[in-house]
């Protein structure tokens, strides 16, 4: 896997990988606006099981904001996530409120370059891949990294976090 810096990848997450030497690559594809399951979308366009594509969540845990990250064909286990963190109860966030703390769009929002760094959380099934993809940081850019890359330029960690929609 090369580093890609071409415009298509310019965007706070490809600059915080690479910032940090991580390696990874850029992938690209015609995002259509009428499409209503982003993750989904980015999977099937670019020709990939959607076990290997991961979505990016925001939801408050004890009030505080934290990002949950799961295989775009599942959903966010919001109690697996508050017990992963410590917490006791987790709500999705707002996404007006999402937007405004990660710097990123719903449906671009990426795990990386998120304006604040917030407690990450990855569904361990990411282990099972030698890489996953996640949002470039907008629609029609996902990135492919090492799942261990992903955790160490996030300070995350692994979790059983989704659970089957």
């Amino acid at each position: 896997m090369a580093r890609r810096a071409d415009a298509s990848a310019g965007t706070p997450a490809t600059l915080a990988l690479a910032r940090a030497g991580i390696r990874f690559t850029a992938h690209p594809y015609a995002h259509d606006p009428r499409a209503a399951a982003f993750g989904l979308e980015a999977a099937e366009k670019l020709g990939i099981e959607p076990e290997r594509v991961f979505k990016t969540l925001l939801a408050t845990v004890d009030g505080a904001l934290a990002v949950g990250i799961v295989p775009v064909a599942d959903q966010l286990d919001l109690k697996a996530l508050a017990a992963a963190l410590g917490g006791k109860r987790a709500e999705m966030a707002d996404p007006a409120v999402a937007e405004r703390k990660t710097g990123y769009v719903v449906g671009g929002i990426s795990p990386v370059g998120q304006k604040v760094a917030l407690p990450t959380v990855l569904d361990e099934t990411a282990i099972l891949f030698e890489t996953i993809l996640v949002s470039g940081g907008r629609r029609g850019l996902d990135l492919e990294l090492a799942p261990d890359d992903l955790l160490a330029v996030t300070s995350g960690r692994y979790a059983p976090i989704a659970r089957a929609r």
